[in-house]
């Protein structure tokens, strides 16, 4: 399935689950429907608890067509998607997704609550993360989208690179590289906003912050500081570790953040 953006960028799309409470998957730095067999399952396994669960491309991603790699053009894609589905919906941002997502509930009244899982948000400020965004939209400008993915990786486990550039999917992620400046973008914002105080006056739908069992202690410590901060936010546990969880797992306690009072 599809829908275009206000600003014409082609949004691919699955759906499972048409009729139960809408919420749509917001992906991070490099997942995409075609290689991200775990985001998938997990569709399928919250559309199996009666949610209506829409997993997209990005933009630039996938079968989406291209964007412009900002956070502006991610957030017309969610726009889009929420009008899909009737204008409003539940967002669950993954990782670097979860920036995304919470620049969507700032600008969009559809959206009505928030999952976030394992957001990598620095606590004291938007320096370093904008810094990173400089040298992602530098290498993109370049025209060498391996530098890009090499520069964007940086830090994180080799295995997720060599699996991007070493496996069968090679070219779709070479195409994605631009579009993780959106994702460093994201970070940014909300990091900045998180230091001055503005993402609690912007945020105030219900966020349930999600980490795994054994988490990596960034991602511990920026959780803590995203419920500390936001008006109407709590913690949940998944069982996992090292960024990931198994999809039923993940859906089991995504559902039950979800089963409750719709925001007005």
């Amino acid at each position: 399935m599809h829908v275009v953006t206000d600003d014409g960028v082609r949004i691919a799309y699955d759906r499972e689950g048409a009729g139960g409470r809408p919420l749509v998957l917001v992906g991070g730095l490099g997942q995409m429907r075609g290689t991200d067999a775990g985001t998938r399952t997990l569709t399928s396994e919250l559309a199996a608890r009666g949610l209506d669960v829409v997993h997209p491309d990005r933009p630039g991603r996938g079968d989406s067509g291209d964007g412009d790699a900002t956070l502006a053009g991610e957030v017309a894609a969610i726009r889009a998607l929420v009008d899909e589905l009737g204008g409003r919906a539940a967002l669950y941002g993954s990782s670097s997704g979860g920036a995304i997502a919470l620049a969507a509930a700032a600008e969009l009244p559809g959206v009505d609550r928030l999952v976030l899982w394992e957001v990598p948000l620095g606590t004291a400020g938007g320096t370093e993360a904008w810094a990173w965004h400089a040298g992602i939209v530098e290498r993109a400008a370049a025209g060498d989208p391996e530098a890009v993915l090499r520069f964007a990786t940086e830090g994180m486990p080799p295995e997720w690179l060599e699996g991007m550039l070493g496996g069968p999917d090679r070219e779709r992620f070479l195409r994605l590289a631009p579009t993780t400046a959106a994702d460093a973008e994201a970070l940014a914002w909300a990091a900045d906003a998180l230091a001055d105080g503005s993402l609690a006056r912007s945020v105030t739908v219900p966020t349930t912050v999600l980490t795994g069992a054994t988490a990596w202690p960034f991602f511990v410590e920026a959780a803590d500081a995203l419920v500390a901060a936001l008006p109407d936010a709590s913690r949940g546990e998944v069982p996992g570790a090292e960024h990931g969880w198994a999809p039923a797992d993940l859906a089991d306690v995504v559902a039950a953040a979800l089963d409750g009072p719709i925001s007005p």
